[in-house]
C-alpha cells in the first residue's frame, strides 16, 4: 500500500506545473432545485468565453445530463469499467463544443471502488485534468461519504438552492457539512427560481449572514436565476435554455453570472499547489 502511494505521489509531482483544469462540484442539499440544468447552462456560458469545458455527470444511476441535452451517448462511465475503455473513449460531444461524460446506470459502487478500479479511474482522470479549462462535476443531490470526497477534492463547490424554506434548510446543512470537513474549500451560493431579482438577492444575503454567524464561514454569492417559463419549455424540448431562447430573462441572468464569474476568477492555467487528483487520492487514503 505504501509503495503504491509513493508511486502515485511521484506521478503527481511529474504532472505538477502542467496546465490543469479548474474543477467545480455543483451540489444541492435536495433534488429538484435545477442543479443539473444549472450545470449545463453554466458550462455553455463558459464555452461562450472560449473555454474548453467538460461536464462529468456523477449522479450515477440517476444522471440526466444527456437527457437535458437531448442526446443519446454511445458510452457512459459504466462502460469505462465494464469494457476497460479509456476515459477519452467515453467523452461525448455536446452543443457549442461542450464535452460531457454520461453517468449511466448499473454501477452503484463507483464511490466505493476497490483499489484496482480506483487507481484505474484516477489514472484516467489525470488525462482529462490536463485537457480542459474547466471540469464540472454534477453531483447527486444530498451527500454521502463517497460523494463527499469528490466535493472536497474540487477547487470549489457551487451550492444550488431555491427560495423555498426546505431548500434553504438543506442548502445550509450541505454548507455546514462541507465546511466541517474542509474549512478552506471555497463555496459559492446560487438561488434558482427566484420570484424576482430583489427577493432572490435578499435570500442570498440572509443565508450568507446565517452561515457567517453560525459557521464562521465566508461564502461567495454567485447570483440569482429568476423563475422563467422558458426553462420548462427548454427542458421539454431537451434544449439548454441559453440556446432555446438567448433573450429570455433566465438566459440573460445566466450570461451575466458567467461573465462575472470568469472576470473575477484567477487564470485557470495558473499552477495550483494541490491538484484535484492529489486531494482526491489523499481523501480516499484517509477514509
Amino acid at each position: 500500500m505504501s509503495d503504491q502511494a509513493a508511486r502515485l505521489r511521484q506521478k503527481i509531482e511529474m504532472l505538477r506545473g502542467h496546465r490543469q483544469a479548474k474543477t467545480i462540484a455543483i451540489v444541492s442539499g435536495k433534488g429538484g432545485v435545477g442543479k443539473s440544468n444549472f450545470a449545463i447552462n453554466f458550462s455553455l456560458g463558459l464555452t461562450r468565453h472560449h473555454k474548453k469545458v467538460l461536464i462529468f455527470d456523477l449522479d450515477i444511476g440517476m444522471g440526466n445530463i444527456d437527457i437535458l441535452l437531448g442526446l443519446t451517448p454511445k458510452h457512459s462511465i459504466v462502460n469505462m469499467f465494464d469494457e476497460h475503455l479509456s476515459i477519452k473513449d467515453i467523452v461525448e460531444s455536446g452543443p457549442n463544443s461542450l464535452s460531457y461524460i454520461a453517468a449511466g446506470s448499473g454501477l452503484s459502487d463507483i464511490f466505493t471502488m476497490d483499489e484496482e478500479k480506483f487507481e484505474y479511474f484516477l489514472n484516467q482522470l489525470e488525462e482529462l485534468i490536463n485537457s480542459y479549462d474547466y471540469i464540472i462535476f454534477d453531483m447527486g443531490a444530498g451527500i454521502s461519504q463517497g460523494t463527499l470526497f469528490y466535493m472536497l477534492a474540487a477547487d470549489e463547490c457551487i451550492v444550488i438552492t431555491t427560495p423555498e424554506p426546505t431548500s434553504l434548510t438543506d442548502a445550509y446543512a450541505m454548507i455546514k457539512h462541507i465546511s466541517n470537513k474542509s474549512a478552506e474549500l471555497p463555496l459559492s451560493l446560487l438561488v434558482n427560481r427566484a420570484y424576482d431579482r430583489k427577493s432572490g438577492q435578499n435570500t442570498l444575503e440572509r443565508l450568507q449572514q446565517v452561515v457567517l454567524k453560525f459557521l464562521e464561514k465566508e461564502i461567495s454569492l454567485l447570483g440569482v436565476l429568476p423563475e422563467d417559463k422558458t426553462v420548462f419549455k427548454a427542458v421539454s424540448s431537451q434544449t439548454p435554455f441559453v440556446l432555446y431562447d438567448s433573450n429570455a430573462l433566465v438566459s440573460l441572468a445566466m450570461n451575466q453570472i458567467v461573465d462575472q464569474y470568469v472576470n473575477n476568477k484567477i487564470d485557470v492555467g495558473k499552477k495550483v499547489p494541490f491538484s484535484f487528483i492529489r486531494k482526491l487520492k489523499q481523501f480516499i487514503k484517509e477514509r
